[in-house]
């Protein structure tokens, strides 16, 4: 049985959400849930972790990274410690730095805002070799031009979801799942 390496966004369980996709899907998943002692970590503490992960048990061409929001930020970063990955990654709603609604006067800012940025504007970031992302159309959090940017920037493809917004509709990403999966 394919195990999937998962990364849940901010306060997410493996089993829950998207975890609880790809487990009914009949796959078996490791990865790091964004609560408990995991959540208590200092964000370079939690990255390295996952980078030991990738390194140690995810580091061949058919392994498959599904992350979603700040799980999506945290292999992001992880990456920053290897060489560029060589597995499948899926991206759903990456988090990608700093962003803020004008509307609702809300911002959000993640540790190392400006760190991808500024490593893929200085072509040091490790690219990972096949990555897709999707980021819905109304999405305040994760930028939808922000992540055009920065995955064009890399050579990588956005898959914009219309009317989305961070949390994309079940039925997207099941799609998504479905064609990915097979891979």
């Amino acid at each position: 049985m394919t195990t999937i390496y998962c990364l849940p966004g901010y306060g997410g369980s493996l089993d829950a959400g998207l975890g609880a996709a790809l487990i009914g899907r009949g796959f078996d998943l490791a990865g790091r849930q964004t609560i408990g002692s995991f959540h208590d970590l200092t964000f370079s503490e939690q990255i390295d972790l996952v980078a030991n992960d990738l390194r140690s048990l995810f580091w061949y061409e058919d392994a498959k990274v599904i992350a979603n929001s700040f799980g999506a930020y945290l292999f992001l970063h992880a990456q920053t410690l290897l060489p560029p990955y060589i597995g499948h990654v899926l991206l759903l709603s990456p988090i990608v730095g700093a962003s803020e609604d004008e509307e609702r006067l809300m911002i959000f800012e993640p540790p190392r805002p400006g760190q991808l940025q500024a490593m893929t504007k200085a072509r040091t970031y490790p690219v990972p070799l096949r990555c897709e992302f999707h980021v819905g159309e109304l999405d305040w959090q994760s930028s939808p031009t922000a992540v055009t940017a920065l995955a064009g920037s890399w050579g990588h493809s956005v898959t914009v979801v219309p009317g989305g917004r961070h949390r994309l509709e079940k039925s997207y990403v099941s799609g998504v799942l479905d064609r990915w999966l097979e891979q």
